[in-house]
């Protein structure tokens, strides 16, 4: 009879005599005789939570298909333990690593309605006041989301800082032009004078983004929330994480499937880019010396017009010189991006790419010509987005500075 070895997240573990955690499914009225038949295996002792093996089979759950796909694993016992016996497990892969339905499942829209009823309200203040002074700051807020959650996922890791032993997420390459830090830490100064220990600082990251949104035109969502902050902030997994602005719609796609995210999902929250601004840097490359043969040119699936003006703004050696990404708009939260591709004016090769796929093309012609559709799929992929990965209920902590592991 298998023992009941614990609960994490609100899954239910037991152990086998073959010496495997079985961790099933939460259903309503478990016990310990009774348990959902979708499990996952994991060895005892426990190793890495992201990589295990099952009956002798490596098993990386960062690269878990969809949380809807099942697969049956069997093994043999030692003979020492039931000779002969055959271990069948339904495994579900609990989308650890990919942002998954049991993870968001344990997140709630209205989550400090008892505990700190202001929380939301005090946050979107902060916002309006750094946005009112500063309209760029809305489109920073919403990428320091998107970099929190693609590394690690949403635990707020992003906002930690280095120290003389370690080089935090945000002084990566890819992040150092991350900025916004200052709203959130006048945010969680406020709310641990309302309301101490209370609020993470990975749910103020989720809750400014969507306050950024609405703040430059965008359309409100709900925010589900009770997320815990991570004690780990590493440089390295943000380089091994994070897109670069020169992946192609193969690499876009695999890295947002990595995260449980669909390629509707990708094109969708690549709108974000519709406010903002881009350093020369990340796209200069497309300006000048794009023939790898010649060392010159322009890429021609840059409209002329626009790789014209761009060259201007970005003449070699003014790399650190910024340009917006939605010309037309750039301080407005509007199709303007969209339209922009289908001109093929997108000034990322990260974005302009999107046009390159027939699948990808459709969907930014769809966001495009359709409003409506395009703030209501971003709202659903925000939510998506802000359910990778998270650590709630007994895992994580709530920081009570953001920049500092307590």
């Amino acid at each position: 009879m298998p023992l009941l070895s614990g609960n994490r997240g609100g899954a239910k573990r037991k152990t086998d005599t073959c010496g495997y955690y079985i961790i099933t499914q939460p259903e309503r009225h478990i016990n310990q005789s009774h348990y959902t038949p979708i499990s996952i295996l994991l060895p005892l002792p426990s190793v890495h939570p992201l990589t295990t093996s099952i009956c002798s089979l490596p098993i990386d759950l960062t690269a878990a298909p969809p949380c809807t796909s099942l697969t049956t694993y069997a093994c043999s016992c030692s003979p020492s333990t039931m000779a002969s016996a055959m271990v069948v497990a339904a495994v579900l892969w609990l989308c650890i690593g990919n942002g998954g339905a049991l993870a968001q499942a344990q997140l709630q829209v209205g989550f400090y309605a008892q505990s700190c009823p202001q929380a939301e309200v005090i946050v979107r203040d902060e916002v309006g006041r750094a946005v009112s002074a500063n309209v760029g700051i809305a489109a920073g807020l919403v990428r320091l989301h998107f970099h929190d959650c693609f590394v690690q996922g949403c635990d707020a890791s992003v906002l930690v800082d280095s120290t003389a032993n370690n080089t935090a997420e945000k002084d990566a390459g890819p992040n150092k032009s991350l900025r916004g830090f200052e709203v959130i830490d006048a945010a969680k100064k406020r709310l641990e004078t309302a309301c101490a220990a209370t609020v993470s600082c990975a749910d103020i990251l989720a809750f400014a983004a969507r306050d950024s949104v609405v703040l430059t035109g965008g359309s409100p969502y709900a925010v589900p929330a009770g997320r815990k902050d991570g004690n780990v902030s590493a440089a390295s997994d943000a380089l091994a994480n994070l897109p670069p602005p020169t992946a192609d719609v193969a690499q876009l796609t695999q890295a947002f499937a990595n995260k449980g995210l669909s390629q509707e999902d990708m094109v969708t929250l690549s709108g974000a880019h519709t406010i903002g601004m881009t350093h020369c840097s990340s796209f200069s490359a497309r300006l000048q010396g794009y023939n790898s043969s010649t060392g010159t040119g322009q890429d021609p699936t840059m409209d002329a017009a626009t790789a014209s003006r761009l060259a201007k703004q970005c003449a070699p050696g003014n790399t650190d010189a910024e340009v917006p990404m939605d010309a037309g708009s750039p301080d407005a939260f509007d199709t303007g991006y969209f339209h922009a591709l289908l001109a093929n004016q997108g000034v990322l090769a990260s974005d302009q790419t999107l046009t390159s796929d027939n699948a990808t093309a459709a969907l930014v012609a769809q966001n495009a010509y359709n409003t409506y559709l395009f703030v209501t799929r971003f709202g659903e992929a925000m939510v998506r987005m802000g359910g990778i990965q998270v650590l709630t209920g007994a895992d994580g902590q709530i920081r009570t500075d953001c920049r500092v592991v307590n």
